[in-house]
C-alpha cells in the first residue's frame, strides 16, 4: 500500500501543498511533503488567529486523493499495484547483489543437496522409498514434508522475523524449502509414469495444446509477491504484500491450473496423488495466506477480500469487482514478459530437464 506522508507543518501549509499524483491504474503514489512558512508566522498571536479565521472561511474541505480520484461506483484501491517495475527505482548494485546471492545459493545447493556424492537428497528421498514401497504414497509424502516446512515456516514468519530479522528469516524459510521443492520435482519427472494407468487421452485431438495452454496460463497466475526477486532473495528487506491489482482482481490465490493440466494428460496414479497433495496444499494456503493478511493489515485485508475471490472470476460475476477498461495493461510489464519467456524456455528445455532428473536416480 503506498504509504502517506504526514504534514508536520503549519495550518497554512494545506494553501501550499503540491498536487498529488496517481497512477494510470488508480494506486496513489507518495505524498509530497508540504513546504513550511517561515517561523515568524507563529510570533503574533493575532496573526495566528487571522490564519485560523482565513483557513475556515475560505478553504474548501480537506478531501483525500482518493475522494478526488475515484470514481463515485468504485471503492477506492487500499492495496499495492502488483508486478509493478519501475526501471528509474532499480539499483545496478542490488541487482549485481542478487546475481552474486543466486550464484552462491545454486552452488550450495547443488553441493549439500543434488550432487549425490556430497548431497543429502537421495538419501532423503531414499529413505521415504524404504518406508513406503508405494510410488504415490511416496510422492505424497514428499508434498506432504514439503508443505508443512513451507507452509509452517510461512505461520511462523510473524514471530520469527521479530526474532531474527525478515532478511534472516527468509534465508532459513528459501533454505529449507528450496530443496524439498527440488525433491518433489525430482520424483515426479522420475516416477510419473510408475503408476497405474487411469485414463489415456492423449490421443484426443486438441487436448494437447488446449492442456498447453492451460499449463501456459497458469504461470501467469503465479502470487505477484513471485515476481519480486529482490525481496526473494532478501536483498531488498522482505515484506508481507496486500496486493490488489493484476491476477488479484481474478482470483486471491492463484496456484491450482498447473496440477489439473499435468494430470489430465498424464492419466494416472502417481500424476493424480501429486495433483491430489498440490491442490490440498494449496487450498490449506487459501485458508492459512488470508488468515495471516488478516492479521498483518487488519481492515485494508477486509477490504480487498470483500472485492476480489479465491474462485476465479467469482467477484467480477457478482459485481463485486469491476475490471479498469484498460485491464490489460497491468500485465504489460517487464516481469509478465519474463515469465512469458521463462515459460516458454521452459517447455523447450523439457528433455534436458528429464535427462537431469533421471540421471539422479532418486
Amino acid at each position: 500500500m503506498a504509504a502517506s506522508s504526514v504534514l508536520f507543518c503549519n495550518p497554512l501549509s494545506a494553501l501550499r501543498r503540491r498536487p498529488t499524483a496517481v497512477s494510470a491504474a488508480g494506486f496513489p503514489r507518495p505524498l509530497t511533503v508540504a513546504t513550511p512558512l517561515p517561523r515568524s508566522v507563529f510570533l503574533r498571536p493575532g496573526l495566528r488567529s487571522s490564519t485560523n479565521l482565513l483557513l475556515r472561511s475560505s478553504s474548501p474541505p480537506r478531501t483525500s486523493i482518493r475522494d478526488v480520484d475515484s470514481p463515485a461506483d468504485e471503492p477506492p484501491p487500499v492495496g499495492e499495484d502488483s508486478a509493478l517495475f519501475q526501471l528509474e527505482n532499480q539499483k545496478l548494485s542490488s541487482w549485481l547483489y542478487f546475481s552474486v546471492i543466486l550464484g552462491v545459493v545454486l552452488f550450495l545447493l547443488n553441493l549439500l543437496w543434488i550432487d549425490n556424492s556430497t548431497g543429502y537428497g537421495k538419501a532423503f528421498v531414499d529413505s521415504l522409498s524404504a518406508v513406503f514401497d508405494s510410488h504415490e504414497v511416496v510422492m505424497l509424502m514428499l508434498i506432504l514434508v514439503f508443505a508443512t516446512v513451507h507452509s509452517g515456516l510461512a505461520s511462523l514468519r510473524e514471530a520469527g522475523e521479530k526474532v531474527v530479522g525478515e532478511r534472516a528469516f527468509r534465508v532459513l524459510f528459501a533454505g529449507l524449502s528450496l530443496p524439498l521443492a527440488v525433491s518433489t520435482v525430482v520424483y515426479f519427472i522420475n516416477h510419473r509414469y510408475d503408476g497405474t494407468q487411469l485414463w489415456q487421452l492423449q490421443s484426443v485431438s486438441g487436448l494437447h495444446e488446449v492442456l498447453w495452454l492451460s499449463n501456459f496460463i497458469s504461470f501467469f497466475f503465479l502470487y505477484p509477491s513471485t515476481f519480486n526477486l529482490l525481496e526473494v532473495a532478501a536483498v531488498d528487506k522482505p515484506k508481507m504484500h496486500l496486493w490488489e491489482s493484476g491476477i488479484m482482481r481474478i482470483t486471491r490465490h492463484p496456484q491450482v491450473m498447473w496440477c489439473v493440466a499435468h494430470t489430465v494428460w498424464i492419466g494416472n496414479s502417481v500424476a493424480l496423488a501429486a495433483s491430489v497433495g498440490l491442490i490440498a496444499h494449496h487450498l490449506f494456503g487459501v485458508w492459512n495466506g488470508d488468515r495471516r493478511l488478516a492479521a498483518r493489515h487488519g481492515e485494508a485485508f477486509e477490504a480487498v477480500k470483500e472485492r476480489t475471490s479465491v474462485v476465479p472470476f467469482a467477484a467480477i460475476l457478482d459485481g463485486r469487482q469491476k475490471l479498469p477498461k484498460d485491464y490489460y495493461k497491468e500485465f504489460l510489464r517487464l516481469p509478465y514478459l519474463t515469465i512469458t519467456a521463462v515459460t516458454l524456455g521452459a517447455y523447450f528445455a523439457h528433455p534436458l530437464m528429464q535427462a537431469s532428473s533421471y540421471g539422479l536416480h532418486w
